[in-house]
C-alpha cells in the first residue's frame, strides 16, 4: 500500500535540499570501501592472486630468455656474415694473385720458347753435314786372334782386351804361366802400328772381388793387376814411361752382368787403351 506519509518526508528532505543550495545528491552503495581505508582480500583471493602474479612472471622470464637466445643468434648471423665477407676478399685476392703469376709464367715461357728457338738455330747443323767418328787409328792388329785377346774400336781410341783369367792367379795380380808372352805380343803389336801414341793400362775386377789384407776391394786388385801389367811393358818390352799410364777401375765398368760365373769371368779384364793423343804432342 503506498504510504503519504514517508512521500511527504522525502518531499521535506528535498526541499530542506534545495534550500541549503546543495543541488547535488551522493549515493555510496551499501559495503563499499571508503577512501583512505585499506582493502581487505580475502584469503582465497590472495591464492589467486599470487597465482596470477606467479603465471605473469614466468611468461616475462620467457620472453625474457627468448630475446636474449635471439639477440645471441643476430650477433653469431653478423659474426657469419662479416667472416663470409672476410673469405669472399680473400679468395678475391688469391685468384688475382694466381692471375697474376700464370700471365708472369706465360711471359716466361714465351721467353724460353724464344731462346730455345734461337739455340737450336745458332747450333743446328748444315743441311747435308754429316758427324763421324775418328777413324785415323783404325789399324789391323795381328794381336786380335790371340784366344783370350780382342780390339775394338771406342770413340777416338782402341782398346784391346786381355782376359783377366789367362793373366792372373785367382783373387791375385800374379802372373800365370805363359801370360808374360801373350803381355809381349800384344805390346809388340801396339808399338809397331802406335809407336808414339799414349797408352792406357785399365784393370777390371768383377762384383765379387775377394777381400783380403793385401787387396780389400775390387779397386785395390785391379790397381795391383794393373801396375803387375805396367811393370812387364817396361821391363820386358821397354815402354816409355811417358807413354804409360794406369787406372783401376775395380768392377765400376763391367761388359755383362755380374750374374753369372761365365759374366764375371768375362768381366775381369785387361783393357790396353789407345788413345789419339801421342808424346810428341805433350
Amino acid at each position: 500500500m503506498f504510504s503519504w506519509s514517508k512521500l511527504i518526508i522525502v518531499a521535506s528532505l528535498l526541499v530542506a535540499l534545495v534550500a541549503t543550495g546543495c543541488g547535488r545528491v551522493v549515493f555510496t552503495p551499501k559495503g563499499a570501501p571508503q577512501p583512505g581505508v585499506p582493502l581487505a582480500l580475502s584469503l582465497q583471493q590472495q591464492q589467486t592472486l599470487a597465482a596470477q602474479q606467479g603465471q605473469l612472471k614466468q611468461r616475462a622470464d620467457a620472453l625474457d630468455a627468448d630475446n636474449e637466445e635471439l639477440e645471441s643468434l643476430l650477433a653469431q648471423s653478423r659474426q657469419q656474415q662479416q667472416l663470409m665477407r672476410d673469405q669472399m676478399v680473400a679468395t678475391q685476392d688469391q685468384l688475382q694473385a694466381t692471375t697474376d703469376r700464370l700471365a708472369s709464367v706465360q711471359v716466361d715461357n714465351q721467353q724460353l720458347q724464344t731462346r730455345t728457338q734461337a739455340l737450336t738455330a745458332s747450333v743446328q747443323q748444315p743441311a747435308r753435314a754429316e758427324i763421324r767418328a775418328n777413324n785415323t787409328l783404325l789399324r789391323p792388329l795381328s794381336v786380335a786372334n790371340l784366344p783370350g785377346v780382342s780390339a775394338r774400336q771406342d770413340g777416338d781410341t782402341i782398346r784391346v782386351t786381355l782376359a783377366g783369367d789367362q793373366l792372373f792367379l785367382p783373387g791375385s795380380s800374379q802372373l800365370r804361366p805363359g801370360a808374360e808372352q801373350m803381355v809381349r805380343s800384344v805390346a809388340a803389336d801396339l808399338m809397331t802400328n802406335y809407336p808414339e801414341h799414349l797408352i792406357g793400362i785399365e784393370g777390371h775386377t768383377d762384383s765379387n772381388g775377394p777381400a783380403s789384407a793385401q787387396y780389400p776391394s775390387p779397386h785395390h786388385l785391379s790397381v795391383a793387376q794393373a801396375t803387375a801389367i805396367y811393370d812387364l811393358l817396361r821391363r820386358s818390352v821397354n815402354v816409355a814411361p811417358k807413354q804409360l799410364f794406369l787406372i783401376g777401375h775395380g768392377a765400376n765398368h763391367p761388359l755383362v752382368s755380374n750374374a753369372t760365373t761365365a759374366g764375371q769371368s768375362r768381366n775381369r779384364r785387361i783393357e790396353m787403351v789407345v788413345y789419339p793423343e801421342t808424346t810428341r804432342q805433350r
